[in-house]
């Protein structure tokens, strides 16, 4: 944005004195490689506007050299995709801009996507899950999109634990884990190939926990029945994060199972590994997983002695123990207390989204784990008419990402 208002700020004035001598360098007078490359600069959301200036920029959007240069860009800061309280697609979706702090429509949303469901991101596009097992997977920003036929049926059918996508410099992969713990086994859909590899099986890794996948239940003081990790929106069913170690750090693969416990997926190592719990079953209320900065992160609501606690946890490896990485500010937390909130995450840019979500209220709370500081959105009106939202995905707005194989 400072690039397009200096130049603008120049056009305006025309003219800047050097001693006697006058200096003029219109914005039209770069040529075509020179401002292709400016303008890939620009946040996507501020191109999209400044496509309407003139033919000059509106053709540079079709510029195979403005796609190329917009690819070279390393990142650019998260939209987040919202995913709505009652239906996921009958009111036309809505993200988050976290480059510019508001909320925006997508004015060229994918094509009908009912009823299928959101289930992962990455890079700059989402996956769609359909009903008959396949995926759509889409760039919400230009609504391109392709179609993936679900995985050939195993001899016997397993549930599905965790999907997760990964982004490819060329491409896309889809992770699928399913079965019944300790027995998981997981299958790749690569793009490039555009075909299911073979199903493959986890074993579990040695000093791993060992305990059964189903829910706790425990008696609250009041003595109601409480279960803990409760099931949330559809989205979040099979939530699940993947950090890729192009480095050679290996291809992790995190989800929750049942029983509210982080599991963890080597897929180049053929092994799964069951955390410790964070804390004592009655203390925890509602847990979700968050990739950000190439780590997986536990945010965690709890409750104990009357007060509510939202806390960020990393793993540290070398003490084998986790370690809180942030906390938000008991003035904003106590108000959770008692309210039956689940928490639902999505991270990007050094930023944790957090929609917290009751049958009273939907708040939305924006962490940055470098500074431990913590910010509340403003509530969404769309034409008019609030919307609230349980969950949200991360992507990149890139206009240059294609399914070009």
């Amino acid at each position: 944005m400072d690039v397009y208002g200096g130049a603008l700020r120049s056009r305006k004035r025309n003219t800047t004195s050097k001693g006697n001598e006058t200096l003029r360098f219109p914005l039209h007078d770069l040529n075509e490689d020179l401002l292709e490359r400016v303008l890939s600069w620009l946040p996507t959301s501020s191109f999209l506007r400044l496509t309407s200036v003139c033919k000059r920029w509106k053709s540079v959007s079709h510029s195979a050299a403005f796609m190329l240069a917009c690819s070279q860009v390393p990142s650019r800061r998260p939209w987040f995709f919202m995913i709505d309280s009652h239906s996921h697609h009958q009111q036309q979706p809505v993200v988050f801009d976290s480059d510019e702090g508001n909320w925006k429509k997508l004015n060229n949303p994918p094509p009908p996507l009912l009823p299928t469901t959101p289930i992962a991101a990455a890079g700059g596009l989402l996956c769609f899950l359909r009903p008959d097992g396949g995926f759509i997977v889409t760039n919400p920003v230009t609504a391109t999109c392709c179609h993936i036929d679900p995985p050939s049926p195993a001899a016997a059918p397993q549930p599905i634990r965790a999907i997760a996508m990964a982004a490819k410099r060329k491409g896309f992969e889809i992770v699928l884990v399913s079965g019944e713990l300790p027995s998981l086994n997981f299958r790749v859909y690569t793009s490039l190939t555009q075909q299911w590899g073979e199903e493959s099986s986890l074993t579990r890794k040695s000093g791993s926990g060992g305990g059964v996948d189903c829910a706790p239940y425990f008696l609250s003081k009041c003595g109601n029945v409480v279960t803990t990790n409760t099931q949330r929106s559809p989205s979040k069913q099979y939530s699940s994060i993947l950090i890729d170690g192009d480095g050679g750090g290996g291809k992790i693969l995190y989800f929750l199972s049942s029983a509210g416990a982080v599991v963890a997926c080597d897929l180049c190592g053929g092994s799964f590994f069951e955390y410790p719990r964070l804390l004592p079953v009655f203390s925890e209320y509602s847990i979700d997983l968050v990739e950000c900065g190439g780590r997986m992160w536990v945010v965690l609501l709890s409750e104990f002695l009357e007060t509510a606690s939202l806390r960020v946890w990393g793993w540290d490896e070398a003490g084998r123990c986790w370690k809180q990485a942030a906390a938000m500010p008991p003035c904003m937390s106590r108000e959770l207390y008692g309210k039956k909130a689940d928490v639902n995450c999505a991270g990007g840019g050094g930023k944790v989204l957090v929609c917290v979500s009751s049958g009273e209220s939907c708040r939305y709370v924006m962490c940055d784990l470098g500074e431990n500081e913590w910010a509340e959105l403003p509530q969404c009106s769309v034409d008019g008419r609030r919307r609230e939202f349980v969950s949200a995905f991360s992507f990149e707005p890139r206009i240059e990402v294609d399914f070009t194989p």
